[in-house]
């Protein structure tokens, strides 16, 4: 059996259409096809070697894990190496843009010196792990197939099956290379084109390559930032602009305990922010792409307006359990769907009004996500002062959570921007008295003058992180003395030992505010977010130790899942996760404009 392997372990390749999770010890343990939400063929992730892995690595070894490994500089190429005793050997493993193509996951193993016998063994489970597919062999050609999906190996090494694996042993030298390929292709199709690897490998170097090449931040910390990068665009679903939280599901908060979730969709926020840190940084083509995606996904109807959608717009969700599936070190139910779906986040109005603001800045041209906006804000104003579900997606009870009013000001704001720019007509003079009437309901009803901090929601004790978003929205300014308070009881009573920030206080074993028993780690976005604060209020040396801890956090290959584990010091969450490497990006940003500010001002 292979062992369980701690989240940190695994690089991530990706199309932009689906995604594929390779282990230190080049074991491919997760992998959907063809799309991010499709079924698992790889789910050992999730459950043991009987419910699919692929590794590929030296024969024979006592310890299969790596050497080293490392992506080519400025790609999603991933190279895992491994010195042996009787030479030196690496895998190149890759995910090759695709159009209207099939999904491919290549795989390329290079001799680097003397002869290394190698192993690969394939065993494909269809369904998350539950459906044995019927497996057949025509040369070099072998097909596996289970209802309508067909996947094919293309490789250069002799194959046999044992155990329903495919298997293949073989040595390389010095210079020699045997490749395989798996391609996802409709069954009653008929079979794809046999591949080119060393073709496929040219043309996905070129295409990171290339967008690199479109990042117009030259700022410190610039490796981290373009990692992050990369990683977001790994995340984007090309055909339809729409970007993924994370190609997992399931992946603990908390090992072992119960708050498990589908990640796989398209979360309105995320979404939002992650792309006002791509326009930030020069990409200005994925927020084009991201408001078509907006406009088709909401229809027009801004009163059924979801929090998340499916990678093409799709609005049912439906969640539910894969009982066969033990889970992520036994940390179940595994969920596939996400019933939060179905909430009311009042705060999601004013992440899209946000983005969309920034987007016209960025100089692109108004379009039907311009007149969306007006309806939304319309909906906005008969709502804003209900209680909601939140940006933690509780299972609790709605409260006025103070974060979602903030951010509903910050919707009727910038669409009073919008108005005042005389892009669109609205009701302006009625808009900016509601802009007013939010901010003061926030302050009054929402900030607590005994200990000089916003709180979670209205009337209550608790606090939530979302909260230090307060400056970074404009809501208050940064040396408002509310804000400062804010940050520094955020600092005494919301952060783990080692300085890391937790979203809201847990309960353990009793249900807390959220509706669920349990804790979790800290929120590795939130902790960018206070180093964002920091910088913002002038605590600059304090804010670059504690963003430079946190990308100390990131594992070999710059990747973040969405929370840290301080007692256990290991990442955990689904992973790769955008939100985490947008508070990275946004973080960075900052600091880098505020080095540039101090060093003006010297």
């Amino acid at each position: 059996m292979l062992a369980t392997r701690r989240i940190e372990d695994f690089g991530l390749v990706s199309d932009m259409q689906t995604a594929a999770l390779i282990g230190s010890d080049g074991t491919v343990e997760w992998a959907c096809l063809p799309r991010f939400d499709s079924p698992a063929i790889f789910a050992n992730l999730l459950g043991d070697e009987d419910n699919g892995f692929w590794r590929i690595g030296p024969a024979g070894e006592t310890s299969p894990v790596s050497t080293d490994r490392r992506y080519r500089e400025d790609t999603l190429v991933l190279e895992t190496r491994w010195v042996t005793g009787s030479g030196i050997v690496k895998v190149i493993d890759f995910m090759p843009p695709r159009e209207d193509g099939a999904p491919q996951l290549v795989r390329i193993v290079e001799g680097m010196s003397g002869r290394v016998p190698m192993a690969s063994r394939l065993r494909l489970r269809m369904d998350y792990g539950s459906v044995v597919p019927w497996v057949e062999t025509w040369g070099d050609r072998t097909q596996a197939v289970a209802g309508a999906n067909a996947v094919w190996l293309d490789t250069t090494a002799p194959t046999y099956g044992e155990d329903l694996t495919t298997c293949s042993d073989f040595t390389v030298t010095e210079g020699e290379r045997v490749t395989f390929t798996l391609t996802w292709h409709p069954s009653h199709l008929s079979p794809p084109p046999a591949p080119d690897a060393g073709e496929a490998l040219k043309v996905t170097e070129e295409f990171w390559t290339d967008w690199v090449g479109q990042c117009i931040y030259e700022g410190p910390y610039r490796e981290a930032v373009v990692r992050s990068l990369i990683t977001l665009k790994a995340l984007t679903y090309a055909p339809t602009g729409g970007i993924v939280a994370a190609p997992t599901t399931s992946l603990p908060e908390d090992l072992g305990g119960g708050r498990n979730w589908d990640y796989r969709f398209c979360w309105l926020r995320d979404a939002a922010i992650a792309l006002s840190s791509l326009l930030r940084t020069g990409y200005r083509a994925e927020a084009r792409d991201w408001a078509g995606w907006l406009v088709r996904a909401v229809a027009g109807d801004p009163e059924k307006l979801q929090i998340m959608y499916g990678i093409a717009g799709e609005r049912q969700l439906p969640e539910s359990e894969l009982e066969w599936l033990g889970g992520y070190e036994d940390s179940r139910p595994v969920r596939i769907g996400n019933e939060a779906a179905g909430q009311l986040q009042l705060d999601v109005y004013g992440e899209v009004a946000e983005t969309l603001h920034r987007a016209r800045q960025a100089g692109l041209p108004a379009g039907p996500a311009d007149h969306l906006q007006i309806k939304l804000i319309h909906f906005l104003e008969q709502h804003w002062m209900e209680p909601d579900d939140g940006i933690w997606e509780g299972r609790g009870p709605r409260r006025h959570h103070v974060h979602s009013k903030v951010m509903a000001w910050v919707a009727v704001d910038r669409t009073v921007q919008l108005i005042e720019s005389g892009a669109v007509d609205g009701p302006l003079e009625r808009w900016r008295t509601l802009r007013e009437t939010i901010h003061r309901d926030v302050c009054e009803r929402g900030f607590d003058a005994e200990r000089n901090t916003f709180t979670q929601s209205y009337g209550s004790k608790e606090l939530d992180a979302a909260t230090l978003l307060i400056p970074q929205m404009g809501f208050l300014p940064p040396d408002d003395p509310r804000v400062i308070g804010t940050i520094e009881a955020i600092q005494r009573d919301l952060t783990t030992p080692d300085g890391f920030v937790l979203r809201y206080a847990t309960a353990g074993d009793e249900v807390g505010t959220d509706g669920l028993r349990g804790d979790e780690g800290a929120f590795l976005a939130c902790s960018f977010w206070l180093a964002d604060d920091l910088a913002m209020i002038g605590r600059l040396d304090e804010a670059r130790e504690l963003f430079e801890r946190l990308l100390g956090l990131r594992n070999d290959l710059g990747l973040l899942a969405e929370e840290w584990d301080s007692k256990r010091e290991r990442q955990v969450g689904n992973f790769p996760q955008a939100f985490s490497h947008v508070g990275l990006l946004d973080a960075a940003l900052t600091l880098a404009r505020t080095f540039a500010a101090v060093e003006v001002a010297a």
